[in-house]
């Protein structure tokens, strides 16, 4: 029992550990974000056409704060998926160790790639179509915080989503799930992702469409990779498979 309850002990002190790093990671690459956040502010707002205004002092520190948020979310991904992969790798095996190190740089890449997708993608075209659709109706005004939250709805929910593919082919790797379970639940899985697309997009059905069409495409991809990745390990399993008495006698 008391064997039990300092292995408690230290398994804690290792998962505090690697909290502390994740969080200090997160204050450093939030400080830089920070430092540098006004040339990333020109960079966004390069192309418009009108000048943001602010309601208030704190709209420009929100902006000001979401811009370095978001820098030190995207630079401390590694060093999250790093400092989990050290707090199991204890649990690990050669094979399994190999592997899931293999996926801490594709997290990160895939990540700016959502970004990046929502941003020069999506984010144009619902931008665009918004602004035509209120016409001569109205005087249009932007506000500093109204804008970015907008490009951060239109950005942050691909920068997630798009990990989905090296999440599958990980738990694939793993064992966990296969391509005939993400087959199965195709329609399930399809219903969330148009739910998650309607919900982090204007009230409008061309924005929903724009948005749950690569979200589906995503999920066929995963499955795709699944596929790849379960074929391979059936066949590794093969290859180092023990014959049977029957089958050295033959």
């Amino acid at each position: 029992m008391q064997d039990k309850e300092q292995h408690l002990v230290e398994h804690l002190g290792e998962l505090r550990k690697r909290i502390i790093i994740v969080a200090a990671s997160f204050i450093l690459f939030f400080i830089l974000g920070f430092v540098y956040v006004k040339d990333i502010y020109q960079w966004f707002v390069r192309d418009l056409d009108v000048k943001l205004t602010v309601l208030g002092p704190s709209d420009i520190v929100w902006v000001y704060v979401s811009l370095a948020s978001v820098i030190a979310v995207a630079a401390t991904i590694p060093v999250f998926a790093f400092q989990l992969w050290l707090f199991v790798k204890p649990a690990l095996t050669a094979k399994e160790r190999r592997i899931t190190l293999n996926y801490i740089p594709s997290l990160f890449i895939l990540f700016i790639l959502g970004l990046s997708f929502g941003y020069f993608v999506i984010f144009p075209i619902v931008f665009q179509f918004l602004i035509e659709l209120s016409g001569d109706m109205v005087v249009t005004l932007f506000t500093a915080s109204n804008y970015f939250t907008f490009i951060l709805h239109m950005t942050i929910p691909f920068g997630v989503l798009f990990e989905l593919p090296v999440v599958v082919m990980f738990l694939t790797s793993l064992g966990i799930i296969n391509p005939f379970v993400l087959s199965k639940i195709r329609k399930y899985a399809y219903f969330v992702l148009i739910v998650v697309a309607i919900t982090i997009t204007p009230p409008e059905v061309t924005s929903d469409i724009l948005v749950s069409i690569p979200l589906l495409l995503l999920y066929e991809i995963s499955i795709s990779l699944s596929k790849i990745v379960y074929k391979r390990k059936l066949k590794k399993q093969h290859e180092n498979r023990v014959p049977s008495a029957a089958e050295e006698g033959v």
